[in-house]
């Protein structure tokens, strides 16, 4: 089985954000990119695939900036055996459309049998790029998954929680998959295989050879208009209590009284 994970990297969870001078997008000077947290469960689910099905290899490809090397270096200490970079427009993207645009052309020159990304990233939350890159090389899709296992021959099953319950669902392949939960936490790199990604080769697609392949759609659908950062918080209000009953009377006095909550 050919399994292509499609990554993105994301700033780690704890760095300070702040706004570039324009106030358009994020500042990345000083920032830490880490992969994406349900793109690390998907390679964890593409390497389960891989360790249970004889002869399938796992190849991660992401497009954007410089930084994709560092997310796609994790993914080979991981296990991953090719990583691709797709390069980004010198000035940056953050259209969702033109990533699955470019990821979709990339594509048409590598074998795949599955394609493999996290249900959403991060950072925007957004969530369709697997589905549109599914749409664009005219095979089925299906987000929110969990617990992929190989089914038959050339098939996979795998469930999808819902509000009704969880579904349990049977595909043939090709297909793409944006993933919830893998079998089970993703692994942690050991060291020596974190040394050797740092010798791997990634291919790299530049902009110019996607801009060509693109043609007139190689210009984004949408941009970034403003970068804000929410309001500071203001400070945690402890109660004092000595009883349950005496917690709640105080809490809505404080929700009536000061927060204006309750009339």
């Amino acid at each position: 089985m050919e399994i292509v994970v499609l990554i993105k990297p994301v700033p780690e969870s704890e760095t300070r954000l702040r706004a570039s001078p324009d106030g358009r997008r994020l500042d990345s000077e000083g920032v830490r990119f880490v992969l994406a947290g349900y793109d690390e469960s998907a390679v964890e689910q593409a390497l389960l695939l891989k360790e249970n099905v004889p002869g399938s290899k796992v190849h991660a490809i992401s497009f954007g900036p410089a930084r994709c090397g560092e997310a796609l270096r994790a993914a080979i200490a991981l296990g991953a055996d090719a990583a691709t970079w797709i390069e980004a427009p010198p000035e940056g993207s953050d259209d969702p459309i033109l990533a699955a645009r470019a990821l979709a052309s990339a594509l048409s020159s590598i074998p795949y049998d599955l394609l493999l990304g996290g249900k959403h990233a991060g950072d925007d939350e957004e969530g369709i790029v697997v589905g549109a890159v599914a749409e664009l090389l005219g095979i089925p899709s299906f987000g929110s998954v969990t617990d992929v296992r190989p089914a038959g021959p050339s098939g996979l099953a795998f469930q999808r929680p819902t509000e009704a319950g969880i579904e349990s669902w049977e595909t043939s392949l090709p297909c793409a998959i944006g993933l919830q939960q893998a079998w089970n936490d993703p692994r942690t790199a050991k060291l020596p295989n974190i040394l050797r990604s740092r010798k791997a080769p990634i291919a790299k697609v530049d902009w110019p050879t996607v801009a060509k392949a693109l043609g007139s759609e190689s210009s984004p659908r949408s941009l970034s208009e403003e970068f804000r950062l929410p309001a500071p918080r203001s400070g945690a209000k402890m109660i004092e209590f000595q009883t349950p009953e005496e917690a709640a009377e105080k809490l809505v006095r404080l929700l009536r009284e000061e927060a204006k909550v309750f009339p």
